[in-house]
């Protein structure tokens, strides 16, 4: 991965974060894409990163429970304007794909398709991404449309299932814990 002089930790709750971050430039987005896209852009303004690092939880049922896993695939999973024409989770009237592209790969660590949306998904029923979050499409696609660097790391804090809520509250120390020793190992 390249070298950072000034990288800028995106991560929608200070939950998440369980007091493991402090000393890095942090920004808490809030729940959602539309928080998450305009933290980040004011962000952006107010540090003038080189490096976007998103860090957070996720529920998936491909990926066990206290995984770390790369996301250099987004998929917005909450789009949906078939009765247009347009296929299921891609923006109408963008060229883009249904997939966003977009990402460092982090050698070593399992590669995901992260599918976001406004909504906590319990369904399981996933088949284009393989785990769910609620902020990192809008994430991703700030970055490519700015050019920035753009690095994302979910720790699967629970099964996306009907136990996510009870899971997700649980798993928020162990999930801080671990993306913090991955943060320390990159920085030295």
């Amino acid at each position: 991965m390249q070298t950072m002089k000034n990288p800028l930790i995106i991560m929608a709750l200070e939950e998440e974060a369980n007091g493991q971050f402090n000393g890095h430039n942090v920004v808490y987005t809030g729940i959602g894409k539309v928080n998450a896209a305009y933290a980040l852009m004011k962000g952006i303004h107010d540090h003038k990163p080189d490096h976007i690092i998103n860090l957070g939880s996720a529920g998936s049922t491909v990926f066990p429970a206290e995984t770390l896993v790369n996301c250099t695939g987004f998929v917005q999973r909450d789009m949906d304007v078939t009765p247009l024409g347009v296929p299921q989770w891609q923006t109408p009237f963008e060229a883009e794909e249904i997939i966003l592209k977009y990402g460092t790969v982090v050698e070593g660590m399992p590669q995901g398709i992260c599918g976001t949306g406004d909504n906590f998904d319990t369904s399981g029923d996933h088949t284009t991404y393989n785990l769910v979050d609620m902020e990192s499409y809008a994430l991703a696609k700030v970055c490519r449309t700015e050019g920035l660097p753009f690095t994302c790391i979910k720790f699967i804090s629970d099964g996306a299932d009907g136990k996510a809520h009870e899971d997700w509250r649980e798993s928020l120390e162990v999930g801080a814990q671990l993306m913090s020793a991955w943060l320390k190992e990159l920085s030295a």
